[in-house]
This record gives structure tokens, sequence and C-alpha cells, in this order.
């Protein structure tokens, strides 16, 4: 799994012959500066785009080969005993149901050439059946959440804060008793603005934003995007939090520290998962959170502060660590193709029916 954080790459290597999920090794490697660069780029309209997304997707996907060799590496576990990798690629462009009534979800990658390296069957393409099917095409981890977080007669919620962040609502029952939508930015809008002002590729802890005040200001004018407000189901992602859209917004805040910018902005991702929280999960007893938002300390303090009712932990303490959990689900994801199962998302995408997602690329 790559996300929109943009960092690089996070893998697992993912046993399903247990009654329950068994990660039996995990490597990541980073994206290189050129790479990030590039893909970020990719996300607005620019000069070349076609040549430039080719060799972006080629270029990601040496990174994936590389992560599953660690894998194997690490295991012992050769390339002919792994039925199949899931691999999601870059969103560069998410925009369904626009223009036609249909839109677009795009992620770069190149399937073909990481069968041809990694010798594996590789599964890809996961979002754009949802899309076709009348869905937002993301988020698709609610089903594993379901599978791996899910209890019977309790309300679990998940929150993964990525570059975006995403909210799943696990409902007592289990089965297609879920809902699941994007909150707005998770660590983005942060990321970008601590590489901007500190050359950080990102805020270690919320340190930076601790040192900052909350403006309130500058917070109910980010707020007042119309995003937030949208009901579920809903998607979104760079192509709207982004650092334009922000430079718009601080444009009547020109006078603000840069650290009370970052605490804003911390305080802005916390605002928008917590008032998700409060609309679709408040009867859940505990917020599971995961994705490298659950190593910001600054920003699970402000959630906690938010939710007092709930009990916000890290997914370490429920049985997966945080960085494993997207790429485990793809994995989980990728079995579900090979079987061909198809997956019931009517309330987590608002898709017209089961769909079975991704498309095999054979080794």
């Amino acid at each position: 799994m790559s996300g929109t954080s943009l960092d690089g790459v996070d893998g697992v290597l993912a046993d399903f012959s247990g009654s329950r999920l068994t990660v039996l090794a995990h490597a990541s490697a980073p994206f290189s500066l050129d790479l990030t660069q590039e893909l970020l780029a990719l996300n607005s309209p620019g000069p070349n785009e076609l040549h430039r997304a080719a060799l972006a997707a080629n270029a990601l996907v040496r990174v994936y080969a590389q992560v599953v060799g660690n894998l194997l590496e690490k295991s012992g576990v050769g390339n002919t005993q792994v039925t199949a990798i899931g691999a999601h690629g870059q969103t560069v462009r998410h925009r369904p149901q626009a223009f036609d009534g249909t839109g677009y979800t795009l992620q770069l990658n190149n399937p073909a050439l990481l069968a041809e390296l990694a010798g594996i069957d590789v599964v890809a393409d996961f979002r754009s059946r949802d899309v076709a099917a009348g869905g937002q095409g993301a988020p698709l981890v609610p089903a594993f959440h379901q599978s791996v977080f899910g209890q019977i007669g309790e309300t679990m919620a998940t929150l993964n804060i990525g570059g975006i962040s995403n909210l799943t609502v696990l409902g007592p029952q289990l089965a297609d008793d879920m809902l699941g939508f994007d909150c707005g930015p998770g660590n983005a809008l942060m990321d970008a603005w601590c590489q901007q002002h500190r050359s950080q590729a990102f805020d270690a802890d919320g340190a930076w934003a601790a040192m900052g005040r909350v403006h309130g200001d500058l917070l109910q004018a980010l707020l007042r995007e119309p995003y937030f407000d949208l009901p579920a189901p809903k998607s979104t992602g760079r192509d709207l939090f982004n650092l334009p859209w922000l430079a718009d917004k601080l444009e009547q805040f020109t006078e603000l520290a840069p650290e009370d910018v970052q605490a804003t902005l911390t305080e802005l991702t916390a605002s928008a998962c917590a008032a998700s929280v409060k609309r679709y999960g408040l009867k859940s007893k505990q917020l599971i959170v995961c994705g490298g938002g659950a190593f910001n300390g600054q920003l699970m303090a402000r959630l906690q502060a938010h939710l007092p009712s709930l009990q916000v932990s890290a997914s370490q303490a429920h049985g997966l660590p945080p960085l494993q959990v997207e790429a485990a689900a793809f994995a989980w994801l990728a079995r579900k193709t090979v079987l061909r199962e198809p997956l019931s998302l009517q309330k987590v995408t608002g898709a017209r029916g089961a769909r079975v997602l991704g498309a095999v690329y054979p080794a």
C-alpha cells in the first residue's frame, strides 16, 4: 500500500489459512524525493501528463517489487508459495460521479510489470468496478476492518489517518452492518505545511503543532469547506485538500506564525474526524486509530479531547500495528478477488450492489 501521505510503501505477507489473519512479515520502503514530487505534481493538471504518469507508475512498481522482495527474504517464503499480491496503486485523481454521472478514479500502477518483476500474480484496480456500479470507489477497507476489528453485539469505530482520513463504523450485527467514508484531510495538509516551512516530511509526534496555538477564525474558515457537511457515503483526496486550497484560505491570515497554522491544521483534522464520529459512530465505546496519524501524539490527544466518552487508541492494542493495517487490507481484498467473492459496500460507497473488485494480472 502507498497512500495519499506519499511517504513510501508498506507491505505485509499475510497468511489466511487459520481462523484469523496472521502477518508473517512487514516491510516498508521510502519513495525517493524525485518520485514523491512527481506523484504530488501529477495530482494536478500539467504538461505531458500521460508520458510522466506512465514513467512514474513504472518507478512506483519498482518500489513495490523491492518491498515484495524484502518480505520474501524476511519470511523465508518463496514467490511460488504466494497466491497473489494486492497492489492498490497511487491515487492521483479521484472524481467519482463527476462530469458525466460516472466519473473516474485513477491510480498510477503497472501491475503487469510487478507480475513480471515478482513472478507472482498481481491483483490491482480495486476501485474502478465500484465507481462503475455508481459508488464512490472509496474507502474500500471498511469490510476488512469488520473482519479484524468487528465484535458481535458491540458498535466499533475505526479511523484510518493517512494523507486523507476515513472512518469505519461497524454495527453490532456485523454482516453488512457497517458504514465508511472519508472524513477529510488526515496528514496531507500537516505534512505539506511542515515540508514547506521546516523541510521535514512530517511533524514528528505533532511536536511542532504543540508549540503553536490554534487560531479560531482560521479553523472556522477551513471547516466551512462544503465537503465536511456532505452526508455519507462520500470520498475525497488531494484533488480538494492540497496546498493551493490551504493558500486560498490563508489569504486573510497572512500574519499567522507557521507553528500556529500547523496547530490549526492539526485541530482541523481532529475536529473533522471527531465530528464524523459524533454524527455516525457515537454509539461506539472505542475509536481504533491506524495509519501514520496514530503516531502523532498531539493529534491523538486532540481526538481524545473531542471524544471524551470514547477510548481512543492505536490499532496495535487491537492486534494489528497501525502501519500494517492498510497493507493487510489489500492482501485481504486481493484474496477476495482471487476467490471471486463479491463485497457488499452499498452503505460505504453507495454502489448499486455487491461486486467483485479488482483485476488479476497472472505471473
